[in-house]
């Protein structure tokens, strides 16, 4: 353990694990995970002390650190809906033999991150990555002390839309965003916010179960032998067994989460838009109407890929991280695709690279 910095009266502590150890604020079932990427990923997790305007303390937040910093804009990663910067286990060591400076952060609220010494949330919002990450930019050491320079942001399904927020609200410190299968479209939670309490209660624990994490594997993955929907089930579901878990989902949930249809016209950042072919939770039409909608974005399609390309292709996502992210890269040639759009009517072209299994 190493200590960090003296924030907000609270001794700040950069906890990492010693080499071939698991990090002591993991839970103890990481011990049984199976997958050797998330395994590995899972040893180089460690907290950083992070000023947030809700607190006067500091919230000690997860992260992959890069193991080097280097001259080229850094690539940090965020996750989808309810889950942990674990999901890029398979993707993340690919970024790095790419010689690219990545940094897998976890949403605050999800993910590993202290929130134990917190006093009752008022602003459920502020928990979640955008607001938090927002004030770090300008303010606080996570931004000011380590990443330092504008960054590509990459978001998956909601985490699509949290970097848009971000992006919009904050764009000097992003340079460009990679939106993966965008779940971008839905207006928040919607009616899930006028449920009481504790039937939001019941329905968050339903959601960390092993039954419904096997289903939405299923739903996600294209084709995933039993055995290894198990495995990343585990993966999946491994945050939610950190106590303040249930009080954080119910909070965003009630919260009305993200709505940033009106603020995609409003990027004004280079995007690319990767999306798994076989999606079976956000349609695939979807990528045009955000192509049509963002200023200056490409879009390049995965075949026989579901709704979590970095998991599932993970070679595939990182070539085209990597060929995005260095500044000057040759553009590869495309093909005109025609696609209907989302009501029927109306259809355009518009140039999608469809990337084969190499």
């Amino acid at each position: 353990m190493h200590l960090g910095v003296n924030c907000g009266g609270r001794l700040g502590t950069n906890v990492i694990a010693v080499d071939g150890e698991f990090p002591s604020f993991l839970p103890k079932e990481v011990k049984e995970i199976k997958d050797p990427f998330a395994r590995t990923l899972a040893q180089r997790i460690q907290r950083l002390p992070v000023k947030v305007g809700f607190s006067e303390s500091c919230i000690m937040s997860s992260c992959v650190k890069p193991r080097f910093q280097h001259d080229t804009d850094p690539v940090v990663l965020l996750h989808c809906f309810d889950s942990s910067c674990l999901e890029w286990r398979c993707t993340y060591p690919l970024l790095e033999d790419a010689a690219l400076e990545t940094w897998a952060i976890d949403i605050l609220g999800w993910g590993f991150s202290d929130l134990d010494f917190l006093p009752a949330m008022r602003h459920p919002k502020d928990i979640i990555f955008t607001r938090c990450f927002g004030k770090i930019t300008s303010r606080t050491p996570l931004w000011r002390t380590h990443i330092k320079r504008p960054m590509i942001l990459v978001g998956p399904s909601l985490g699509a839309a949290v970097a848009i927020d971000f992006a919009v609200n904050f764009p000097e410190a992003v340079e460009k965003l990679i939106l993966i299968n965008a779940s971008v479209y839905a207006e928040g939670t919607g009616l899930l916010t006028k449920l009481p309490k504790f039937l939001a209660y019941a329905g968050v624990s339903l959601l960390k179960s092993l039954p419904l994490r096997l289903y939405a594997n299923l739903l996600a993955f294209d084709d995933i032998p039993l055995s290894k929907c198990f495995d990343w089930a585990n993966v999946g579901r491994l945050h939610c067994l950190l106590p303040w878990w249930e009080d954080a989902t119910v909070n965003y949930m009630l919260s009305g989460g993200y709505n940033v249809v009106n603020q995609i016209k409003q990027v004004n950042k280079k995007v690319l838009v990767i999306w798994g072919e076989c999606d079976n939770i956000v349609n695939s039409k979807l990528a045009m109407r955000l192509h049509g909608e963002l200023p200056d974005a490409s879009v390049h399609q995965i075949p026989d890929c579901g709704h979590l390309p970095h998991v599932e292709k993970p070679e595939i996502v990182a070539r085209l991280i990597a060929d995005f992210a260095r500044p000057g890269a040759p553009k590869e040639e495309q093909e005109p695709i025609v696609l209907n759009s989302v009501d029927g009517k109306n259809t355009f072209l518009f140039n999608v690279l469809r990337v084969e299994n190499a």
